[in-house]
């Protein structure tokens, strides 16, 4: 239980930082271009963000039918569950689309902030080496 804990609580802060990193990002671009840019960088950022927070869903739907359906002849899983899996890439899909046809929002801060995510989990992971290291008994 103290892993699975530990697992939730890096979930967690990669979702918090997903957002703090768009946030940050977003203020730079700002100052730096336009808040169209700022806007763009926004949107990306919560793509990101309900991308990250569905596929989180689905897995831990997953993982619970998998024990709950043990020696099961035949798995069900539910029509939400391929929902989520499939919806978070519709739902990226049609708002790049509408972006991109549309020119609302310039499309690279618009990638930019999708990938805050990536800039998320390696800030998470940076994270968890170093408390390991710092850890007494750590090697």
């Amino acid at each position: 239980m103290e892993g699975d804990a530990a697992y939730r609580a890096a979930e967690r802060r990669i979702e918090r930082l997903t957002l703090g990193i768009g946030v940050v990002a977003a203020l730079y671009s700002a100052w730096r271009w336009s808040w169209a840019h700022a806007a763009g960088i926004l949107v990306g950022t919560a793509l990101a963000w309900i991308n990250y927070r569905w596929l989180k869903q689905g897995l831990d739907a997953l993982a619970k039918l998998s024990t709950a359906q043990e020696g099961a002849e035949k798995v069900r899983i539910p029509k939400r569950v391929y929902a989520k899996f499939i919806g978070r890439y519709a739902l990226i899909i049609l708002v790049v689309c509408v972006i991109f046809v549309g020119s609302f929002l310039p499309a690279i801060a618009v990638l930019g902030g999708l990938f805050t995510l990536v800039a998320a989990a390696m800030l998470g992971i940076l994270y968890e080496l170093m408390r390991g290291a710092a850890r007494p008994g750590a090697e």
